[in-house]
């Protein structure tokens, strides 16, 4: 397969290790010295492109992917909502597959967190609260993964209409702290309190290879799909 890569940082290198592991062809290098280059004849052979970038640079560099109609696997977050990608992929009559998260681990992490959040829906004595930790050079926060986590616990549970940073926050908020530190990857914790006890679910990511791992997944599996997906479509056919 013959891929471009978007956003040439640490994640971006750990994808073009990855991929080349795989016995994948890297046919393009884009960074923000040469983001022209997109529009290149090399960028054009691609069966699929891969972008992690920062959060400002991100819908542009969708505005200018997606016409190309190469397909389109995104981890950036920070830049906005999903609402804006769809009319970009009608026009284009492309594909994309964005996550806060590609990493394997974290996928099965969001489905037991909503699981849990489930049950929690019975036993209004447990309240959530979250906190997410990350390296020095993570400027956005709470981080796209906490918000997925939020979303889920918020779809499965009537007490939480919606998530904050707040400390002084309503008992129909869910609280996310988040601290930068070091080069932690990422860990994640959510926390179920009640007067008598509490459940802790944590997922800590060891190095960025898992998150690059999934991304690259996420490439054999998006040619030949049309329109937006996320990775829950994808392990869902995956594992059918």
């Amino acid at each position: 397969m013959k891929i471009a890569i978007v956003g040439h940082g640490k994640m971006g290198r750990a994808i073009e290790r990855i991929a080349r592991e795989r016995g994948h062809q890297i046919v393009a290098i884009i960074d923000e010295n040469n983001i022209d280059d997109i529009n290149s004849e090399a960028f054009a052979s691609a069966d699929v492109a891969i972008e992690f970038t920062r959060p400002e640079a991100a819908l542009d560099n969708y505005r200018m992917i997606l016409p190309t109609g190469v397909p389109l696997v995104s981890g950036t977050t920070g830049w906005g909502s999903s609402d804006q990608l769809l009319p970009m992929i009608d026009r284009a009559d492309s594909a994309m597959i964005w996550s806060s998260n590609f990493s394997v681990g974290v996928n099965i992490f969001f489905a037991v967190n909503s699981f849990l959040a489930r049950i929690m829906n019975r036993f209004p004595q447990y309240t959530p609260q979250m906190e997410e930790v990350h390296h020095i050079h993570k400027l956005d926060h709470p981080s796209g993964t906490a918000k997925t986590l939020a979303e889920g616990i918020i779809e499965a549970t009537d007490r939480i209409a919606e998530w904050t940073e707040d400390p002084s926050h309503r008992p129909d908020q869910l609280l996310i702290n988040h601290r930068r530190e070091g080069e932690v990857p990422g860990i994640h914790s959510i926390v179920w309190q009640s007067p008598m006890d509490s459940i802790t679910l944590t997922h800590s990511a060891k190095t960025r290879d898992s998150f690059a791992l999934g991304a690259v997944i996420a490439a054999e599996w998006l040619p030949g799909h049309k329109g937006l997906f996320s990775t829950a479509d994808m392990m869902a056919d995956l594992l059918k």
